[in-house]
């Protein structure tokens, strides 16, 4: 049987390492304890540039992989900027010293610790080795040259190159993107934004939206950027990020990271339509959006110096047959007032961002007609997204009762380890273990005051089945506990030892977690049923979650989005209520909290619906089905309006 060998492994776990102090042991990933505080290498997979955190310490996040091919994030803190690791791309390999080891939101996780350091180098085969840091003082040995060598051998052949670092010649609209490029000038546009003028040499498939520069001081030689005319681009930075770029000096190499381009047509005297190329610099931190001066003795650096330094001017000064004069004439501007003149909206954007899945039978209706109307009743509309509630999406997933009807939050994680650490201080009882329906583990923790830890395997006709086709009832587990052996089993129920059965911890925790998705149930409208019925699902290969809410009395709570949009037609301006679980974004809401990707698109659906930092005329239209109906808060009557029978356009996906 494997599960036994599986639990004393686990026990082994429960004991903290000492690394030496007085020697620089490099611990592998896939060694990492809770509680611990390590030396570690690893190349870079993902990371944020320095950006100053909500208090007065810059933060910088990198998740960092080794030859075991386990990753770790770690987040760092320091209030010197450049004390923290200087990472120009992934694929750069790091050494952190003294770093801190915990386990949080169920996964382990590096932190800054007194006497924290770090070391970077290129990742590049062949690349010199030369450490980046910002200490005088540092210890580097042979052996520590074998390793940066052998993990960048390691990475060339395990590692993808990033395909996010492009040339401005290779960028495409509605595109997220890496930029290396020379900085030729700045300028001041307004509070909230600011313009960089940077170029690399190359030229972009359309022309570059020109940013109104007249009542702006601006920084730099303008004779040059005009001798380069169409090979330079404005790019446009926005909050957090604008700091950054008044204190950028002209003439210095950038790397710009998850830079936005969008493409809007504008109509011209010469052609019925032109496309041109806006360059975006969100604000934010999110997939490492950020500014980072490069160093000229950067490998990059020197690669783009040789392209800079062998453009022929005179090949660029006509574009597809129009003279650059009459051209660039016929750009749109950006003015101080933040608002875009001379353009509609990109041509992908002239159809539906959503389509209709039924009731296509219904006629459009002005929202100004709607506003006039009884409830309830049933309309087709087509408005734009003047805003949305709430802004951080991540707040908008909420846990719905299909029969109280009840809306609730999903508990915080430091909520769910509270309740999981409360059912953790009873004893388990040893008379309700080893029964027809499981068998038993028990064992005591060599920390944390010997807590006692009790796991029930589910048998299958008798048998115990394989760890990815078992169920466990886990007695005195923490979070962190729960949520491991959750990846080592099909499915995990907590639970307490009761008078004479065991019985599900509390509704206020998960009644089944399966991977990472967690099942809750309603307090209101379930009626607890003993553990032992679910000897009915026994014979099942798979544990299903709707089968075990049954068996057990419960009436399960469905993870929906729940957002406000408010919609504007140029008629009127209304607010629809939008509640679902999968069908509207195509996104199951059940995932998107523990999926950096599920996020991303959803981020990516929100700002296609309602771009930052341009005009509403430039949004896409939206068509829905909205249905009104009544409320009645206290003695007062109100009606309003819910999104239903639509969904994402599958091209904004």
């Amino acid at each position: 049987m494997q599960i036994v060998p599986f639990i004393n492994s686990l026990k082994e776990n429960y004991h903290t390492i000492d690394v030496p102090a007085t020697h620089y042991t490099y611990t592998p990933l896939n060694q990492l304890k809770g509680g611990t505080i390590v030396n570690v290498y690893g190349v870079v997979k993902f990371f944020k540039p320095p950006y100053l955190s909500k208090g007065t310490d810059y933060c910088s996040v990198v998740t960092i992989v080794d030859e075991t091919n386990v990753k770790l994030t770690c987040l760092l803190f320091s209030g010197n900027y450049e004390a923290l690791p200087i990472i120009y791309k992934t694929g750069d390999i790091v050494r952190f010293h003294r770093l801190k080891i915990q386990v949080y939101k169920k996964e382990t996780q590096g932190i800054t610790s007194p006497g924290f350091a770090s070391l970077t180098f290129e990742g590049t085969l062949g690349a010199p080795i030369i450490p980046r840091t910002s200490s005088k003082y540092f210890n580097f040995t042979s052996e520590d040259h074998k390793i940066v060598e052998a993990l960048r051998v390691w990475a060339s052949n395990h590692i993808s190159p990033s395909s996010t670092l492009l040339k401005l010649c290779d960028v495409q609209p509605m595109q997220y993107f890496d930029l290396t490029c020379q900085l030729l000038g700045k300028a001041e546009v307004d509070g909230a934004s600011f313009l960089l003028k940077v170029w690399d040499g190359t030229r972009t498939p359309f022309p570059s939206w020109r940013v109104l520069i007249q009542d702006h001081v601006f920084e730099g030689d303008l004779s040059h950027i005009n001798r380069l005319q169409n090979l330079t681009v404005d790019i446009l930075v926005y909050d957090n990020h604008v700091q950054v770029a008044r204190s950028l000096k002209v003439g210095s190499f950038l790397r710009i990271y998850s830079l936005h381009t969008k493409l809007q047509s504008i109509n011209s005297e010469s052609q019925s339509v032109l496309l041109v190329l806006e360059f975006h610099l969100h604000g934010g931190t999110s997939y490492g959006r950020g500014i980072r001066v490069l160093p000229e003795s950067n490998s990059d650096v020197d690669q783009l110096k040789k392209v800079l330094e062998s453009v022929d001017l005179t090949a660029n000064q006509q574009l597809d047959g129009i003279s650059l004069p009459e051209y660039e004439d016929s750009f749109p501007t950006f003015s101080s007032s933040g608002s875009v003149s001379l353009y509609e909206v990109e041509r992908c954007q002239q159809l539906s961002a959503t389509i209709l899945t039924d009731h296509q039978y219904l006629g459009k209706t002005p929202l100004c007609d709607i506003l006039k109307q009884k409830a309830p009743q049933q309309y087709r509309i087509r408005a734009k997204l003047r805003s949305y509630k709430p802004r951080r999406l991540f707040e908008s997933v909420k846990l719905h009762c299909p029969k109280c009807r009840s809306l609730q939050d999903v508990p915080h994680e430091g909520d769910l380890d509270t309740i999981l650490r409360d059912g953790a201080t009873r004893t388990p009882d040893t008379k309700l273990q080893n029964t027809s329906l499981y068998d038993s583990e028990m064992w005591t923790t060599k920390d944390q005051g010997e807590r006692k830890v009790a796991v029930h395997f589910v048998k299958n006709n008798g048998i115990l089945p394989l760890s990815n086709n078992c169920l466990i009832l886990i007695e005195g587990g923490t979070l962190s506990e729960i949520c491991n052996l959750s990846n080592k089993f099909h499915s995990v129920i907590p639970v307490r030892s009761g008078a004479e059965d065991l019985e599900l911890l509390n509704l206020s925790a998960p009644f089944l977690i399966q991977r990472k998705i967690h099942h809750y149930g309603c307090k209101q409208c379930s009626s607890l049923k003993p553990i032992q019925n679910l000897n009915s699902l026994v014979d099942k290969t798979s544990w299903i979650p709707s089968s075990v809410a049954e068996v057990l009395g419960i009436v399960p709570l469905q993870y929906v989005f729940v957002m406000t949009f408010t919609l504007d037609d140029g008629t009127g301006v209304l607010e629809a209520f939008l509640m679902d679980s999968d069908k509207f974004f195509q996104i199951p809401a059940s995932e998107i909290l523990t999926s950096d990707d599920l996020q991303k698109s959803m981020d990516m659906i929100m700002d296609m619906f309602c771009p930052p930092e341009i005009k509403i005329d430039a949004y896409p239209w939206l068509e829905c089905f909205i249905k009104s109906y009544n409320v009645i808060n206290e003695t007062e009557q109100q009606i309003c309006y819910q999104i239903f029978d639509t969904t994402v356009a599958e091209d904004l996906i």
